[in-house]
């Protein structure tokens, strides 16, 4: 089996944590870009950390290309998502949220997505069939009820980022895909979470975005999944 070249967005914690450890293969390469070193950097030979501040995308850019080089990447997971502060609690007050705040977030969220895919694109045509994966959320749906106006303006441009690189990347046979999800189980309090087959909690359990990433990266290079939704079945916002 030839070995993969990954390259994972936010890989410190939380999903892009469990990316790394459950998606590549014992053969596979991984090139894990955030801003703190991952906890799990030790344990696994195979991921090589970048750091890099994403609110800063140009310098960002620029030092995850130097490292990576020449190097194919047939898959590129952008897992990058920060939101209000007073985000998803009764405290949220659009009009109180600082102008600084949301510009951070339109660089991390936007900006550094867009510069990110745009200088690893001769990388991607390297690969066989090369893979741009966005991690999106329910919250960039139609008819959402999410009130959080900067984090669902991102989400909401992770769908047209998907839908405008498509057209950009065709001709050279790599995928664009946005995975949109909605709330996950709480992975800080799951220490046994990746060690778990089956997990039972109200949000969407970490192994069932690992299937449908799988499932994107199992397609050939005729053919592009543009976009799965994925909300927790209890979810009563979307």
């Amino acid at each position: 089996m030839s070995s993969k070249t990954y390259l994972i967005y936010g890989v410190s914690k939380g999903l892009g944590k469990a990316l790394t450890q459950l998606l590549p293969s014992a053969n596979d390469q991984m090139y894990g870009v955030s801003r703190t070193a991952p906890s799990h950097l030790k344990e696994q030979l195979n991921l090589i950390w970048i750091p890099a501040d994403l609110s800063k995308p140009i310098e960002a850019v620029n030092e995850i290309t130097a490292k990576i080089g020449e190097q194919k990447i047939d898959c590129l997971i952008y897992n990058v998502g920060i939101w209000e502060q007073t985000a998803f609690s009764e405290e949220y007050n659009f009009q109180e949220i600082k102008p600084e705040e949301i510009l951070t977030m339109v660089n991390k969220n936007v900006s550094s997505c867009i510069l990110a895919i745009q200088s690893l694109i001769e990388n991607l045509k390297l690969s066989e069939k090369g893979k741009v994966i966005i991690i999106g959320s329910t919250w960039g749906l139609d008819n959402h009820n999410g009130k959080e106006s900067s984090f669902l303006s991102y989400k909401v441009c992770s769908k047209s980022i998907v839908h405008a690189l498509r057209g950009n990347l065709r001709e050279h046979h790599i995928g664009v895909s946005v995975l949109n999800l909605g709330f996950l189980e709480d992975m800080s309090v799951k220490d046994d979470l990746l060690k778990s087959e089956k997990v039972e909690s109200y949000g969407i359990p970490v192994q069932d975005v690992i299937n449908a990433v799988k499932f994107i990266l199992s397609t050939s290079n005729a053919s592009c999944v543009k976009e799965i939704n994925m909300p927790a079945m209890q979810d009563m916002n979307v």
